[in-house]
């Protein structure tokens, strides 16, 4: 038996906490943004974050409302997302606070920052990868703002690298659940695709 929800009889608050509870694991884009002035420098997790396109290279954040992230966007057409890691959970939880626009989550939590090499935003100095981006279109969409960003840069720390790529293990990448609940990786699977020219039902059944 199934429990029925309709979102045109709950109130907004009810169905998002139900879609949050159930879109999981969601990877965090801790996204960093100037001020239009350049005299503050913002750093807020956006957990609606996903890639859009691969070639040009363009991620997706999603703004609920018109936050700090958003305006600044908006105004400087730059961002950085800065990958939000296991060791960094307390720092990246502590930048959601709704501080005031003048008043930089760098400075308030004790973030060390570090250049960009492409745009103006700075970078979070310990996060291990950095994706530097331009805007490249924003979407509208109810209550919120779909922010599409075209990745001019990229910068992977060497620590992260196995045979040059990325590994997950030492990436340990945070992700967001439902509520105040957070997800670390657990167990790694692997199992490759099976194409067509080999496909059968036991070939499935054997990969299991």
């Amino acid at each position: 038996m199934r429990v029925d929800h309709s979102p045109d009889s709950m109130d907004p608050g009810s169905f998002y906490r139900l879609l949050t509870a159930v879109v999981v694991p969601r990877p965090i884009a801790w996204v960093s943004t100037l001020t239009a002035d350049g005299r503050t420098a913002n750093l807020a997790p956006h957990s609606f974050f996903t890639v859009a396109s691969t070639d040009p290279p363009v991620v997706q954040f999603t703004s609920v409302g018109r936050k700090d992230s958003l305006r600044n966007v908006e105004a400087t057409g730059e961002f950085v997302v800065n990958f939000a890691p296991e060791p960094l959970f307390e720092q990246i939880n502590a930048t959601a606070t709704d501080f005031p626009a003048d008043e930089g989550e760098f400075d308030a939590v004790g973030i060390e920052q570090e250049p960009s090499l492409r745009v103006r935003p700075p970078r979070v100095a310990a996060s291990p990868v950095v994706l530097e981006c331009t805007l490249h279109a924003t979407l509208g969409l109810g209550n919120s703002t779909v922010v599409f960003g075209r990745v001019v840069h990229a910068a992977v720390s060497d620590t992260v690298l196995v045979d040059g790529r990325p590994d997950i293990e030492l990436l340990r990448p945070l992700a967001r659940l439902g509520g105040n609940e957070w997800a670390t990786v657990g167990e790694i699977r692997e199992l490759a695709r099976i194409p067509h020219r080999d496909w059968s039902p036991d070939r499935m059944r054997s990969s299991r």
